[in-house]
């Protein structure tokens, strides 16, 4: 006892000495991730918005979940061969700056667009499926789609089209860079899928 309260300030000490010894990560810079992101437009329009379907809406998305895809994307732990080309130029800076850029922008509200099946959508968003232990995705994502900084991604008015198609592809194994959603997905039939990314869509 008396050589671990001896060591405990050391190792204190020792630590506290290295923190301050690690340079911070540069501060985003917004101009330089708009400039970046020039070669996104195409895909992503100018500032993110509501572009085609099959591609997400990037306005107001968490910087931290940005900068996790396009370093997934270049690991090749998420796999899509124009996404993994784009990201394969891209430095640790480059990827923040965009993110930053994207996140500036103020997200639109986007819209349910079935009425028959925006209940059982409602349903599994805020209550889940408990027979088959399918968890609420308001409990990650939040009760407005907002999701949480740092952890999981805001979802509200996202094209449904482009969340089904994840949400098919985590169930499939196609993609593979989230164990959670990956187990959540494989057990949603098609309907549930197709009714909570509609729900999904109208988030606000």
């Amino acid at each position: 006892m008396k050589t671990l309260a001896v060591l405990l300030p050391a190792i204190v000490m020792a630590a506290s000495a290295l923190a301050a010894g690690t340079p911070a990560a540069p501060k985003p810079d917004v101009a330089k991730g708009q400039a970046s992101a020039a070669t996104c437009i195409a895909c992503h329009t100018a500032d993110g918005s509501r572009g085609a379907p099959a591609n997400p809406i990037l306005q107001g998305q968490h910087p931290e979940y940005i900068v996790k895809q396009l370093t997934e994307y270049k690991a090749g732990r998420r796999v899509n061969a124009i996404m993994q080309g784009m990201a394969a130029a891209l430095s640790e800076d480059d990827m923040r700056n965009i993110a930053a850029f994207y996140a500036s922008k103020q997200a639109k509200p986007g819209f349910a667009r079935n009425k028959d099946t925006v209940r059982l959508g409602e349903r599994i968003y805020r209550g889940g499926v408990a027979e088959r232990n399918i968890p609420a995705c308001s409990g990650c994502h939040s009760p407005t789609g907002a999701g949480i900084p740092s952890q999981y991604p805001r979802l509200g008015g996202q094209h449904a089209e482009y969340t089904e198609l994840q949400l098919n592809a985590f169930r499939s194994g196609q993609r593979a860079n989230n164990a959670q959603m990956m187990t959540i997905a494989g057990r949603m039939n098609d309907r549930e899928i197709k009714a909570v990314s509609d729900y999904i869509a109208g988030l606000r």
